[in-house]
């Protein structure tokens, strides 16, 4: 399956060097010329000259503009819009407005994140009704090629992009507020931006890889009277559970 990608922003350009890095053809265009020359060195990109010329080449094409461009965009490739699959990756443009705009067409939601910039996205994947099981295999397949992905239900996408799509500003915000601690007490930055990354991918690994529940895991690291606990009875006090499922309910309420 050739795919296409409209917009090369942040999450355009991480889709778009997952994909290249998994030697995938792919069909790419930016309105901003500096943006499409970044990609003239892979083998696999074809850097084309408009919107309508990614619809006519891709047999999936996914659209990476800012959600207030969609109506725009839509409108300029419709009429070209055959077999393809038009792919949105924003909640505010999900499959009952993709529905309005082309009617009949084959329809497909995919939350990534920008960790597919190096094969560790967290995709989420809701095909319209007009996508086939053999369309939606191939689909999953080449969304795994850079990170992993889950089937969602049109009525839980837009939790998904609140914890999944948001996440790594969270955790890159959570790393950098504990280097700046750490640097307080003497860490050089960047052993502190090393040690607490790798410290936060492994806790996350092991959630998977052990299958048991965050909390027992947590008791396995707090010892009576130790320092670990004086954490946890720190970030309580602070409302650190509080401020994560805030967040959530912010985007939601959005």
């Amino acid at each position: 399956m050739k795919m296409g990608i409209v917009g090369l922003g942040n999450m355009g350009s991480a889709m778009a060097q997952g994909l290249l890095d998994n030697n995938i053809e792919t069909f790419l265009y930016d309105i901003n010329k500096d943006k499409r020359d970044e990609f003239k060195g892979f083998e696999r990109a074809n850097i084309v000259e408009s919107e309508v010329d990614v619809v006519k080449n891709a047999d999936a094409v996914i659209l990476t503009v800012k959600p207030y461009a969609y109506d725009e965009l839509l409108d300029k490739i419709k009429e070209s819009v055959e077999n393809q699959i038009i792919i949105s990756v924003t909640s505010s443009y999900d499959l009952k407005k993709l529905e309005e705009k082309l009617p009949g067409k084959k329809l497909l939601m995919a939350m990534p994140n920008t960790p597919a910039k190096i094969l560790n996205s967290m995709t989420g994947i809701c095909p319209g009704k007009n996508i086939s099981d053999e369309e939606l295999r191939e689909l999953r397949k080449i969304f795994s090629s850079f990170g992993e992905t889950e089937i969602v239900e049109e009525k839980n996408i837009k939790i998904y992009e609140a914890v999944c799509g948001c996440m790594p500003a969270y955790v890159y915000m959570y790393i950098e507020a504990a280097a700046d601690a750490a640097v307080s007490y003497g860490m050089k930055r960047d052993v502190a931006y090393r040690v607490i990354s790798q410290a936060v991918a492994g806790s996350a690994n092991m959630v998977r890889v052990s299958g048991l529940h965050p909390g027992e895991l947590k008791d396995q690291v707090t010892t009576p009277g130790g320092t670990t606990i004086k954490g946890l009875k720190s970030l309580e006090k602070d409302g650190f559970r509080s401020a994560i499922i805030n967040a959530v309910d912010s985007i939601m309420n959005k």
